[in-house]
């Protein structure tokens, strides 16, 4: 009985896509409700809840001293670590990070890490022996699609209000951020691609192509997701959605 189920709600979504409709009514390019809530942790340097429909995602920031990476002595280091708890949805487990939490923190750690959203060359403390580490870790609340999106926002709006520690070895007036990158997730189902794809349509999405943009539309991150292609086309169209909507989420990134 679940196959069968799982099999016409399958269609259902597959016929709507076709016709340009979804099947909770919004448009190809809407998102669902959003919202950002800051300094939402009061023992983190910084943090954010972001909502995006029923996803929930809580991102915390703390501020450590620690050892460079060799090859890069002098500057501060940072590492995004996820936790999908079986709270959030009965599909996740508990025990060791799976392949899912790692591949959400790597996505949106690279979206931050290849905009050069914090500087890290200004996080040094005694070059070679100690630096500033910058660990972001994002909490999944409740699941309901499009983690990456909700995650990315809910770590750049942490990010973005941080409150640097109260040590001696802090010298800098604030903590340096010089780019506010946004992560816009397109879905493939058919030969129709959507924003934000819910929980029922990331289940029956044939690809998913998820991009971080600076403020001027500059690429700074990409990662596909699902077995089949995206046509040349296809990626530029997604761009173009990615673009316009991009600038809607900024807006929540104060």
């Amino acid at each position: 009985m679940q196959e069968i189920v799982s099999t016409i709600k399958r269609d259902y979504i597959f016929n709507l896509a076709k016709q340009g409709k979804r099947v909770d009514n919004r448009a190809m390019d809407q998102y669902r409700k959003i919202s950002v809530e800051t300094d939402w942790a009061k023992t983190a340097e910084g943090s954010a809840l972001a909502k995006i429909g029923e996803t929930q995602v809580l991102a915390g920031v703390k501020l450590q001293k620690g050892m460079p990476y060799a090859d890069k002595p002098n500057s501060g280091v940072l590492m995004v670590n996820s936790e999908l708890s079986p709270i959030a949805s009965p599909t996740f487990e508990t025990g060791p990070p799976k392949e899912d939490a790692i591949e959400l923190a790597r996505v949106v750690d690279r979206g931050i890490r290849e905009s050069k959203m914090v500087d890290v060359d200004q996080l040094g403390i005694t070059p070679e022996e100690e630096v500033w580490i910058v660990f972001v870790d994002l909490h999944v609340l409740n699941y309901d699609g499009n983690l990456i999106d909700t995650a990315a926002l809910a770590a750049v709006s942490a990010l973005c209000k941080v409150t640097p520690p109260e040590d001696e070895a802090w010298t800098l007036k604030e903590f340096p951020i010089t780019q506010k990158p946004i992560t816009v997730t397109v879905a493939k189902i058919g030969d129709k691609l959507m924003i934000d794809p819910n929980l029922e349509e990331e289940s029956v999405m044939d690809a998913r192509l998820s991009i971080a943009t600076i403020e001027d539309g500059s690429i700074c991150a990409i990662q596909k997701g699902g077995v089949e292609p995206l046509t040349l086309d296809e990626i530029h169209s997604a761009y173009d959605l990615v673009k316009a909507k991009s600038k809607e989420l900024r807006e929540y990134v104060k």
